[in-house]
Order: structure tokens, then C-alpha cells, then sequence
């Protein structure tokens, strides 16, 4: 073992120490009241991934208009300071089936729930989920109602979306830019790549499921939904990452893994169903879809990669392009969300009627100010 897997070790048993000691105090003290926050889950016939996450119950409501950069940096603060409950115990119920499972270290649930169902309907739908907190108890009710998204039978293909700088305007190659978005920031300042919301509804059409992967701290899911709904981008399962310190890792500097790891899950939960994969050239996007691609072969119906990198990636996109296109899959390097809607129009992705739309909500989105 190398001075770096001891020093990773030590931290995460520091960490792991003091949060539980933290908790603990907490506990006794009852000092803040509890929340289950859920994240929408997405499911099958056979089961459903149900997830959702413990936390103290800070009070951040949604971005208002007025929100000066003060209330900004202070939700900011508060949701990466988390004081997530750990081991808590969360009763899940769909229908008339209940279980009970117990939160990780960091306040997660991360279960798959068996529930058989045949009768997919014939658009997509979100099944309802209750949560209700069994321990720690509470002089008060601890609930939450959730819901998974289900897939139709009349799903021709789905989606799965990177968010930073494919969705969402963060400047993720630059640190600093991403870092003063994050912290002075709200899901009401962030925004959008021109005509991308339009462009996903015609992918989405009114059956076709979509899912974003993102190497995004879970404490931002909030802000990411809120902001998807004042943008008119449709709402999918979000794959966001713990960032918490982990026995095999103190900084969370690769997001690969987690990446293929997301996408694999998603893609073996739907062995029918091909999909369209979109990032960006700013990060590894490229080279995990070209993985992908070589592990799925025909599942991936078309890869969309949006240049955010002022060519410097140009000979290495265009040698991945050679490369998946000679699989089967097409690859577009696309400079704005008309060329990537204009090439899926051509490959029978969307219809050609939405074109018009895309480039009119391309046209009224260029003209906000950049942030």
C-alpha cells in the first residue's frame, strides 16, 4: 500500500469519525428537525431504482427572482455542508407493497425495488412512491412522496444526457467559472445552451424517456430540476455522484467510472430499447460513448457531441467518429442544438416540424445575456 491509499484511508475513517460523532450530538440534541429529499427513480417491468437521501431540513426554498448573490452563496453553502443521517431507516411504499431499507454512510438510498409490472401503459408514466422515516425517530412525521418514471411500450428509443456544458451553461473546463456559477449562482442566473429544451422535447416526442448522467454533486439536484423546469427541458432520472470522501478515494477527480457505470445500468435495464447518447468535447464524453458503442453495439442509434472545446479536440472527435461510424452509429460534433436537430431529423430521430421550433427557441435563447 502506497502513502496515497493510506493517507485516502485515514481521511475517510477521520471523516467517517467525525460525522458520526457529529450525528450523534445531533441526535441527542434533536437540534435540527429531518428531510427525505427523493430523486425520481426509473423502472421496468420487473422492479423499479428507487432513490433518495436523509438530510437535515435547512430550509432552502426555490430561486426567486430577488435573490441577490448573499442568499445565493448562503443555500450554496448549505447544501454542500449536507449533515446527511446516516443508517437512517426509510420505509418505501408503491401501491400495497412495503420494505424497509437502511441509508449508507452518507445518508443515501440506492434501492431496486421488485415489483412486478405487466401492465406498462401505452405513454410514459411515473409511478407514485412514499417515503416515511422509521428511525430516527421524530416527535413529528418524517415523509416524502417521490415517483418513478416508466418507460411505455410505445418507446422507440430513449436518451441519456451529460448536463454540464451540454445542458447547462457552466464553463465546466474552466474551475473557476464553474466554481462562481455554483456559489453565487441559482437555477433562475444558469443558463441554457441555446434551442437544447427544444431540442430534447422533439427527441422526447410524447413516449421516449430521457435520463441525465452528470458528474454533479447530488447536493445540486434541486437546483438542477428547478432549473430544467424554468427552461422547459424535460425532466428525467438524474445520475448525479457522491462527493463524500471514500476509502479508495479522497477527491472525486474522475467522473469515468461513474459515467459508464450510470449508463450500463440504464441501458441493461432496457435491453429493447436503443438509445441516443449526447455530451459535450470538454471533457471524456467522446471517448465513453466510443466505449459504449463497442460494448453495445446497435443499442446506440446516434451520438451527439456539443463542441465546447474551440477545436482543440477536433482530431481526436474526428478519429472516434471513424471509428463508432464504421460500428453503425453516427457522431455529430455539433456547434448548437439546430445542427443536432437538423442531422436527427435526418436519421428519422425526430420529426421534420420540429426543426422550426428548434431554431426559434435557439434564436429567443441567444439573445440572454451569458452569466
Amino acid at each position: 500500500m502506497n502513502w496515497k491509499d493510506i493517507l485516502t484511508r485515514a481521511t475517510y475513517k477521520l471523516e467517517t469519525g467525525f460525522d458520526k460523532l457529529s450525528h450523534l450530538v445531533r441526535h441527542r440534541l434533536r437540534t435540527r428537525p429531518l428531510m427525505i429529499q427523493p430523486f425520481l427513480g426509473y423502472g421496468n417491468a420487473a422492479g423499479m431504482r428507487i432513490r433518495a437521501r436523509v438530510l437535515a431540513d435547512k430550509g432552502i426554498r426555490p430561486a426567486r427572482e430577488e435573490d441577490g448573490l448573499w442568499r445565493n452563496f448562503s443555500n450554496a453553502v448549505k447544501r454542500l455542508e449536507s449533515s446527511e443521517y446516516p443508517k437512517a431507516r426509510v420505509n418505501l411504499t408503491v401501491a400495497d407493497k412495503t420494505v424497509t431499507v437502511t441509508c449508507d454512510n452518507e445518508g443515501f438510498v440506492n434501492h431496486w425495488f421488485d415489483y412486478a409490472n405487466n401492465d406498462l401503459s401505452n405513454t410514459l408514466s411515473y409511478v407514485p412512491v412514499h417515503y416515511e422515516l422509521v428511525k430516527p425517530k421524530r416527535p413529528n412525521p418524517v415523509e416524502a412522496e417521490g415517483a418513478v418514471l416508466m418507460p411505455s411500450h410505445q418507446a422507440t428509443f430513449g436518451i441519456i444526457s451529460d448536463v454540464d456544458d451540454t445542458v447547462l451553461q457552466t464553463g465546466a473546463t474552466s474551475a473557476v467559472s464553474t466554481l462562481k456559477k455554483v456559489l453565487f449562482g441559482n437555477a433562475r442566473t444558469r443558463l441554457p445552451f441555446a434551442g437544447v429544451g427544444a431540442f430534447y422535447q422533439a427527441l422526447c416526442a410524447e413516449n421516449n424517456p430521457i435520463f441525465y448522467v452528470s458528474s454533479s454533486p447530488w447536493n445540486l439536484y434541486d437546483v438542477l430540476t428547478e432549473f430544467f423546469e424554468l427552461n422547459d427541458i424535460p425532466q428525467g432520472p438524474l445520475m448525479l455522484r457522491d462527493w463524500g470522501i471514500k476509502p479508495s478515494e479522497l477527491l472525486p477527480l474522475g467522473h469515468k467510472k461513474h459515467k459508464l457505470e450510470s449508463i450500463r445500468a440504464i441501458l441493461d435495464a432496457y435491453p429493447d430499447l436503443p438509445f441516443v447518447l449526447i455530451g459535450d468535447s470538454g471533457q471524456e464524453d467522446p471517448e465513453i460513448y466510443r466505449d459504449l458503442v463497442h460494448e453495445y453495439p446497435e443499442r446506440i442509434r446516434a451520438i451527439y457531441i456539443r463542441d465546447v472545446s474551440a477545436r482543440s479536440r477536433d482530431a481526436e472527435i474526428a478519429a472516434l467518429k471513424e471509428e463508432v461510424n464504421n460500428i453503425g452509429t453516427p457522431l455529430l460534433l455539433a456547434e448548437n442544438s439546430l445542427d443536432a436537430a437538423k442531422h436527427a431529423a435526418d436519421l428519422g430521430l425526430i420529426t421534420p416540424e420540429t426543426i422550426e421550433r428548434v431554431r426559434s427557441r435557439q434564436e429567443e435563447d441567444a439573445k440572454q445575456p451569458l452569466i
